[in-house]
This record gives structure tokens, C-alpha cells and sequence, in this order.
């Protein structure tokens, strides 16, 4: 079931077209979802109920250490993609190796793209391809308490704390 779950760009972009033709709606969101939270989970789970089918784009290793710094990811993309098909919620993964989502959207034209309620709707870069494309753009609001880079941090602190290092 998993395995079904983990595509291609190319083959999301076949079988988006095949599910519009049923008039289903289509739900992107994506990330890197390095450690997966109680956080993560929930916006996933409120993300899906916006529509039919959601497809999860996750950024590949290289293109994490670009947005967040040669450290990261902590799990490796193949690890992140398992985790997230295993959620109920989520039909769909995907890797892509951008900065950012902005090509891989063009190509996908969901009906609503999902971004976390931590950013501004001026903020979002790819709003212009997804609302271009008669999508929108919805903002969940941020599960608080729940922050991967705060869990590191956490994690580190106690390594130091108890001297395991």
C-alpha cells in the first residue's frame, strides 16, 4: 500500500488528469517533514479535508540543505517519503529537487494548495502559479507546541544534559 502511495512527478501529473475527468478535487501541500510530529499530522489531516486527494511534495535531501542549512534533514528522503504514505491522510508523495514548489505546481494545477498558518498569504511565492492556474491557496493554522526544529534542539539539549554524547 505504501509503495502505491510513492510517484513521479510525471506519473502524479497522469493520474491528476485522470482524477479531474471524475471531478475530484485536488489538495497539494508540501515540505520536508523531516521528523513527523503530532504537529505534522494534524495539518496533514486538515489539509485533506479540503478535498479528495492530497499529494504531499516532499523536498529531496539536497534541496533541504538549500532552505535549511547543511545539517539537515536528520531522515533521509527515501525514510520521509515511507513515513508520510504510511498517514492515512496523505494519497499521494513525491520528491521534488527545487527551492521551492512553484514548477512542480505548474504542472500538477491543484484546486487548493495547503501552507502552514505561520505565513502570510504575501508570502507565499507560489500563489501566483496555483490561483493562474484556478487554484487557491489555504492557510491552516499552525499546531502550537509542535516545531521539528525545536524537537532537535530539544533532543541535542538532552544528549548535552546527560553527557550521552
Amino acid at each position: 500500500m505504501i509503495k502505491n502511495k510513492i510517484r513521479t512527478l510525471n506519473q502524479l501529473v497522469s493520474i491528476v488528469n485522470k482524477l479531474k475527468k471524475q471531478n475530484k478535487k485536488i489538495v497539494t501541500t508540501n515540505g520536508v517533514f523531516d521528523i513527523i510530529h503530532p504537529g505534522h499530522v494534524k495539518y496533514l489531516e486538515e489539509a485533506k479535508r479540503l478535498g479528495d486527494v492530497l499529494i504531499v511534495g516532499v523536498n529531496t535531501d539536497k534541496s533541504v540543505k538549500l532552505n535549511k542549512g547543511y545539517k539537515r534533514p536528520i531522515n533521509n528522503e527515501k525514510s520521509r517519503l515511507a513515513v508520510l504514505a504510511a498517514l492515512e491522510s496523505v494519497d499521494y508523495v513525491f520528491l521534488f529537487n527545487e527551492k521551492d514548489p512553484r514548477n512542480w505546481l505548474g504542472r500538477i494545477k491543484p484546486d487548493v494548495h495547503v501552507k502552514a498558518g505561520d505565513y502570510k498569504l504575501s508570502q507565499i511565492i507560489e500563489r501566483g502559479v496555483v490561483e493562474k492556474n484556478n487554484g487557491k491557496i489555504v492557510l491552516i493554522p499552525k499546531v502550537e507546541g509542535y516545531s521539528t526544529t525545536d524537537l532537535i534542539k530539544k533532543i541535542v539539549k538532552s544528549y548535552k544534559d546527560s553527557k550521552l554524547q
